[in-house]
């Protein structure tokens, strides 16, 4: 099946490929996710200035502070996801494709066959990887079409990583009215996170938020991250640099979930020893699934390189209750 879940895409951050300015910017960005768009950011004049823009870009080192550096294509069913796969895909740090309107498997099996002919060296026949870092997938799921059909997309590509929920798409879809609330989107971003959990995806990244300027818009950006988190996402679309610190640091572990799991871990050994499966710790009962939270939450903050040796010897001596 597709990705390793030890990926982390905590900010997925646009920048417009027909922006000079941007892309020179985006050299000294720190997040995640860099996602180079070749699609909705560009007009229809500017889509082939934009592809040679996004190929010169991913042919200079990667940027020290980010991690994947990716490229939104063009729909396929828009006619343009060929020509800007055969041009991006010239370049040597191409990490993953994001590719929008994915209403049905075939749009990430053409996607598949086209970067297999293109970049043979890093992917078998198939479509699946030959080296320790092929080409990813990542799918935006826009429409009621797409969400009834989860399960066939999250198995249509060995390269899939992750679906990512395209919400402003969805509400036109569906004629819906985007509310600070968000509810009108709960089913549908309920049934993407447990997708990519049901098919051990390692991206579930979350809808954009449309306010960014000022103490505002900051908080209603950290009230999207906390609830996309409890949802079950990992990450979240940015279309602004200035969201992309707010957004990780909501993403990754707080302080408060890096001493816990750290005490529930330390404690787990100790309990082990004594033969005990279930056990307490602050008056809370603590059994398999919650010492396997617990390792989730350390392994997360490893890959957000937080300090994690320094707080498990903190808590060595955690005795279980």
């Amino acid at each position: 099946m597709a990705a390793t879940p030890s990926i982390t895409r905590r900010a997925l951050l646009y920048v417009p490929g027909s922006s000079q300015k941007m892309l020179n910017k985006s050299l000294g960005f720190t997040v995640d996710c860099v996602a180079y768009d070749l699609e909705d950011s560009v007009t229809p004049s500017r889509k082939a200035e934009a592809r040679g823009n996004v190929r010169r870009i991913l042919q200079q080192p990667r940027a020290a502070g980010v991690r994947e550096n990716a490229v939104r294509i063009n729909a396929v069913q828009s006619g343009l996801a060929q020509e800007d796969l055969t041009e991006v895909l010239k370049a040597p740090n191409v990490d993953a494709v994001v590719v929008p309107k994915v209403n049905s498997p075939s749009d990430l099996e053409f996607v598949t066959d086209v970067i297999h002919h293109a970049r043979l060296e890093r992917h078998t026949e198939s479509g699946s990887a030959t080296s320790a870092s092929p080409i990813k997938l990542l799918a935006l799921i826009e429409s009621a079409k797409a969400l009834t059909d989860l399960s066939a997309i999250c198995r249509a590509s060995p390269l899939l990583s992750g679906l990512i929920f395209a919400a402003e798409d969805f509400a036109l879809d569906l004629s819906l009215t985007r509310t600070p609330s968000l509810m009108e989107f709960l089913f549908a971003r309920s049934a993407i996170a447990t997708a990519c959990r049901a098919h051990n995806l390692a991206s579930a990244i979350d809808l954009v938020c449309t306010s960014y300027k000022g103490t505002e818009g900051q908080e209603i950006l950290k009230e999207e991250c906390l609830g996309g988190k409890a949802l079950g996402f990992n990450g979240k679309q940015c279309i602004h640099p200035s969201q992309v610190e707010a957004v990780q640091r909501a993403f990754a572990p707080s302080a408060e979930e890096l001493q816990w799991a750290a005490r529930i871990l330390m404690a787990a050994r100790k309990a082990d020893k004594q033969g005990r499966g279930a056990w307490t710790l602050d008056g809370k009962m603590i059994d398999a699934p919650v010492v396997g939270k617990a390792r989730s939450i350390l392994s997360k903050a490893e890959a957000c390189n937080m300090d994690v040796d320094t707080v498990k010897q903190m808590w060595k001596d955690q005795e279980p209750e």
